[in-house]
């Protein structure tokens, strides 16, 4: 890359070097040529001072000023024949064009010529010719033109060197992209591209680290899923293992509903794993207001039976005039079931999920009479850590859950009882809307006429 910028950025001044120079060397030619001619006619012109009116008739002789450096200066008849001075002894192209009356200019020889009529009484009498060699003016212009080849030729090296320099900064920053978008193609997710100061460069650095962070991100939930996915599903796969093998073993046992409680419990189980995959992707999810029945609902129907086997109640409570919540219900549904399935593998005694007002938003209490939580509460939420006896992944997917929806999971009480809940926010948008339609339809807000 650092060669291509190079050598266009040369091939770019070159052309406009020959574009610029190709004209200003022919408009030098031109203008040192100019200035020899009108030096020659100014001289010539000086000389036909010396020239007496009577020339033409009286044929005195005529003494010439001495021309500057280089230059000859001749004095012709009007038949053509040189008098004096130096130049052809006949009258070349340049002094028969001013015999005609005009002053003329001519390249001939070798020289260039200039040749001024001398008039006496109406009629050309003489002409001086005035003539430098052209090897003189062309030697003026070949220097000019040197100069200007080598002030090109140091254009040229400037802008390579400029060239080299601009190169450089782009090509380094350029390097480092493809070199982060190499590591981040071999899964390193944490790279992270610098910034070089070029706009554009560092608009892509940008971009590819936004794409590390995402696939980072995607990755982790992918991971996250895997071990979500084995610790709600664990438990249940070997209940579900445990009444079929019964089901099996047991001569009179049902076995037509014990298929049929197997079935359920693994239409159970696909649900929970959609709820978990969906999750994961972060993709469907779906935040419409929050339909609490339909969540208290599945966590009825998917617990009541199991702590009932075991002697222990799950009981709803539901408190009036709860505020609006938007939230996915499979998150809320699977954040419920967490604290449930903790309840019931390290509780006792009565579970109780209650929904009840909270400042600012709807609070969800899972409750349960067991001895309770010793030591830091925070730990029970860190992810697979050893001390926490169990809680490391169904507490950490819960919390992550809850924050994903702008909540929060906390342990209220450490027990005995031990509380958990869920803190959702209140969505104020549709609080207002309810305030006002419950307003506009309350007889008692409306004022009779007077």
């Amino acid at each position: 890359m650092r060669r291509r910028i190079l050598g266009a950025i040369l091939a770019t001044t070159a052309v406009a070097v020959v574009l610029f120079g190709l004209p200003l060397a022919l408009a030098v030619q031109h203008l040192y040529h100019s200035e020899a001619v009108v030096r020659l006619e100014r001289e010539a012109t000086g000389a036909t001072t010396a020239v007496p009116d009577s020339f033409g008739s009286s044929g005195d002789p005529v003494e010439l000023p001495a021309p500057s450096a280089g230059t000859r200066l001749g004095l012709y008849r009007a038949d053509g024949r040189l008098v004096t001075g130096s130049g052809p002894a006949v009258m070349d192209a340049a002094v028969r064009a001013a015999l005609a009356g005009r002053v003329a200019e001519r390249t001939t020889g070798g020289s260039v010529v200039v040749a001024v009529p001398v008039a006496d009484e109406e009629r050309v009498a003489a002409v001086v010719r005035a003539a430098v060699p052209a090897a003189t003016v062309n030697a003026r212009v070949r220097r000019a033109w040197l100069l200007m080849a080598a002030l090109a030729a140091g254009a040229v090296a400037v802008a390579g060197l400029v060239a080299r320099v601009l190169a450089g900064r782009l090509s380094r920053p350029v390097d480092a992209l493809a070199l982060a978008a190499a590591r981040l193609g071999e899964g390193d997710f944490s790279v992270r591209a610098g910034r070089s100061g070029v706009a554009e460069v560092d608009a892509v650095a940008a971009t590819l680290d936004a794409t590390g962070a995402q696939l980072g991100q995607l990755l982790a939930r992918e991971r996250a899923f895997s071990a979500d996915a084995s610790h709600q599903l664990g438990t249940a796969l070997a209940g579900l293992r445990l009444r079929l093998e019964a089901a099996r073993l047991l001569p009179d046992a049902d076995q037509d509903q014990a298929i049929a409680d197997a079935l359920a419990e693994v239409d159970r189980l696909e649900d929970t794993l959609e709820q978990l995959l969906v999750l994961a992707r972060d993709t469907g999810v779906e935040r419409d207001r929050l339909d609490l029945g339909e969540v208290l609902g599945t966590v009825d129907r998917s617990w009541h039976g199991r702590l009932a086997a075991d002697g222990r109640p799950l009981r709803l409570k539901v408190d009036s005039d709860l505020p609006p919540v938007r939230a996915s219900t499979a998150a809320v549904t699977q954040v419920l079931d967490v604290l449930v399935s903790n309840a019931a593998v390290h509780g006792a005694g009565v579970v109780t999920v209650r929904a009840r007002t909270a400042p600012g938003g709807l609070a969800l209490e899972v409750s349960d009479e067991g001895p309770g939580v010793a030591g830091d509460p925070e730990r029970i939420f860190v992810r697979r850590d050893g001390a926490a006896a169990g809680h490391g992944i169904g507490l950490a997917l819960a919390r992550s859950l809850a924050e994903a929806e702008g909540g929060r999971l906390l342990l209220q009480h450490a027990g005995p009882p031990v509380v958990f809940v869920l803190l959702l926010p209140a969505d104020l948008a549709d609080a207002a809307l309810g305030r006002v339609v419950q307003d506009a339809t309350d007889p008692a807000s409306e004022h009779p006429s007077a």
